[in-house]
């Protein structure tokens, strides 16, 4: 028997949401370096990846105002977050739960139809921002701010976390962001996905999987352990090349580097690098990119390693001035969109998702009766 560890290289479904594509990655069709540079809204992306098709004007606009009225989450959801901010939680397991609690408070989560799934796709899809600005707020004792109906999501989110409008620039760096990370062929959080679509259980379930899987260090917490890495080597003044060298001695993972699929250029890497080196100018925090530079280059060229998503992610959401607990938050709250897509995909699909495993433990024991007389001389009765 072939064992593939990991299932890599393994294809396992079909899809029409994303793939990688000779080192390009594509969404419904759309080269992701295409949506870039004719700076598609998020909101359109999302459409993307559950239509399948760019909307018109007249869809996207009836798309934004559905999400928009599902923006706003209660009085409970947020007496919730207060509740969770008095523990020491990680921020991805006050999102899980969070997001399990909005299927607690719908009283038709269960409801599995097709207009169903859809309105809950969209609350989900809307609230997610909503609840990780409330969190962020409420933890630094300040009062959640409610999203505004004119404002684009990524505009939504940084206004929600401060109560100022974005300058255009910030939004358009987030806008951009949430793009790049919206879908990306069947990667573990949307495996996870799919697999709990599968059994046909609720979306809300569903994406509670996904996020447990999101918040690994091996996928998503991957940007969070790269801020950590890059604030170590600034605040000691280290060598870059001793710190990494002494790290890969210890058989440390060096996150942000890497990818299972890619092996020249993760093809979203160039655009969040280049969004990181005009963040840190507007900002006058150069030191953090030069030192990613730094950092991309020494291991390029003495390991072979290539900068994943992660890296220069790490970057862009600290120029945003989102604390970096709260990178793994902004992950989700745009691959909740392909995950939704992927979930209505597999549902329709009909099929169970139950591989295999090579069990190489002992065989043909046998049972014999232990000595189960308990040391008083028996059981009483």
């Amino acid at each position: 028997m072939e064992i593939h560890k990991g299932l890599a290289g393994v294809v396992v479904s079909e899809t029409k949401i994303s793939s990688i594509v000779e080192n390009q990655l594509l969404f419904a069709g759309f080269n992701i370096d295409d949506l870039v540079a004719e700076n598609v809204q998020f909101e359109e992306v999302i459409y993307l990846l559950w239509h399948l098709k760019i909307p018109t004007n007249q869809e996207l606009t009836k798309f934004k105002q559905e999400l928009s009225v599902q923006m706003p989450i209660s009085d409970t959801i947020i007496t919730c977050l207060k509740i969770q901010t008095r523990q020491n939680l990680h921020p991805m397991s006050v999102l899980r739960s969070t997001i399990s609690l909005l299927g607690v408070f719908d009283p038709n989560a269960e409801a599995t139809d097709e207009i169903s799934a859809y309105q809950q796709s969209i609350s989900l899809q809307a609230k997610m921002p909503t609840i990780i600005a409330a969190y962020a707020r409420l933890r630094k004792g300040l009062d959640p701010i409610p999203p505004r109906s004119d404002l684009s999501i990524a505009a939504n989110f940084l206004y929600m976390l401060t109560g100022v409008e974005a300058a255009q620039v910030q939004v358009a760096a987030m806008n951009q962001a949430l793009v790049l990370h919206a879908d990306h062929d069947l990667n573990a959080s949307t495996f996870t996905a799919r697999v709990c679509a599968s059994t046909l259980s609720d979306v809300y379930s569903c994406i509670t999987a996904a996020i447990g899987s999101l918040k690994g260090p091996l996928h998503g917490g991957a940007n969070e352990k790269v801020f950590d890495m890059l604030k170590e080597i600034d605040s000691e003044n280290l060598n870059v090349a001793d710190y990494l060298n002494q790290k890969l001695d210890r058989k440390e993972k060096v996150m942000g580097f890497g990818h299972r699929v890619y092996k020249t250029e993760d093809p979203r890497k160039k655009h969040l690098k280049k969004l990181a080196k005009e963040l840190t100018a507007i900002t006058q925090k150069e030191q953090w990119y030069f030192l990613s530079c730094q950092v991309e280059r020494y291991l390029k060229e003495t390991k072979g390693l290539i900068p994943n998503v992660d890296f220069y992610s790490a970057t862009v959401y600290h120029c945003l001035d989102i604390d970096s607990d709260l990178f793994t938050l902004i992950f989700a709250m745009s691959r909740v969109s392909g995950w939704l897509g992927h979930i209505d995909e597999q549902k329709k699909e009909d099929c169970l998702i139950r591989p295999r495993s090579h069990y190489i433990g002992p065989k043909q024991l046998k049972y014999s009766e232990l000595n189960t007389t308990l040391h008083s001389g028996g059981m009483e009765a």
